[in-house]
């Protein structure tokens, strides 16, 4: 049978790659015949994914929640990879920072977007119910999203804000011990660390110091000052970078809030379904004032931080 020169050239090319690695082409071939074509659900682990959803009631919109914040989640893994991708990037540039910037938005955007799924896909008698079930577990939890705090700004930023002036000279394990989410992971009564909390660090405490200490250099507010003082920030960056802190650091939590007082607010035996967190201190961003990117905002729009969200979702 005769060849084509595109089937030769790649023979030849395909056998000069196994000779440099001193392998046998023709093992590799034989390989080739006896496997199977490779399909859709194979490729995913379909049936894995599906068999993921394990709920603790009989309610069926339990399932709705657990399917959520396994998308959620999925999308946080999308944001971390394009985040690995600026930190470790050999020769940054602005395009290159945009672009990936542009990708974390879009996830970010979707997950708000999507957000209503919790807010009106529930029945608040069910949601109720199983919630109760889960404690202490709580999406307070995800370890994703907090490395993704951690990869967008200097680590001092993520301190509650009546700390920052105190330990903006303090190490990162100093720092990491007043960290703004753990103020909305107190106990309603006493002030104390809730068991939610108390998991979550020991789960993830040395893992987050360890971030934050690789990425003083490296996070995305300390990459572009570095840019900007090469002259080769641009405004697209600027844009990507006041969207992201808008999408983090308003809209993504005002999502939350706007849940939480649909489930949870004013009655005290429905305030137990968050495992006790302060949540009504903990997700109002004018409460936080956690701004990724202080100097691209106006002192008013600082001042300012959330309230026409919040305005607009309370009315």
């Amino acid at each position: 049978m005769d060849f084509s020169s595109e089937i030769e050239d790649r023979l030849a090319r395909l056998q000069e790659k196994y000779e440099a690695m001193g392998q046998d082409m023709t093992s590799y071939l034989d390989g080739l015949l006896h496997a199977d074509f490779l399909t859709y659900w194979d490729y995913i682990h379909l049936d894995t994914l599906l068999s993921l959803q394990n709920p603790k009631t009989p309610l069926p919109d339990e399932e709705i929640f657990i399917i959520y914040h396994q998308i959620t989640e999925l999308y946080f893994k999308l944001m971390l990879h394009e985040c690995k991708q600026i930190a470790t990037h050999n020769s940054l540039t602005a395009e290159f920072f945009t672009a990936r910037l542009q990708r974390v938005n879009r996830y970010f955007e979707a997950l708000t977007q999507s957000f209503d799924i919790m807010i009106d896909g529930m029945e608040k008698e069910q949601f109720l119910k199983f919630r109760m079930s889960l404690l202490p577990a709580s999406g307070f939890q995800s370890g994703q999203y907090r490395m993704i705090e951690i990869y967008a700004t200097d680590f001092i930023n993520l301190v509650a804000a009546d700390k920052r002036e105190e330990l903006k000279d303090g190490t990162i394990e100093e720092q990491f011990e007043y960290l703004y989410w753990k103020f909305g992971a107190t106990e309603l009564s006493t002030g104390k660390k809730t068991l939610t909390l108390k998991q979550f660090e020991k789960k993830y405490a040395a893992e987050f110091i360890a971030l934050g200490k690789a990425n003083i250099n490296y996070n995305f507010n300390a990459l572009f000052r570095r840019l900007k003082t090469t002259g080769q920030a641009t405004p697209a960056l600027e844009a990507e970078l006041k969207q992201l802190d808008t999408n983090v650091n308003v809209n993504w939590p005002l999502s939350h809030f706007k849940s939480a007082v649909k489930y949870l607010h004013r009655e005290p035996d429905e305030i137990k379904a968050t495992g006790g967190t302060n949540w009504q201190k903990y997700l109002p961003p004018r409460f936080q004032k956690r701004i990724f990117y202080p100097e691209l905002w106006s002192a008013e729009e600082v001042s300012n931080w959330g309230k026409r969200w919040v305005e607009g979702i309370l009315g």
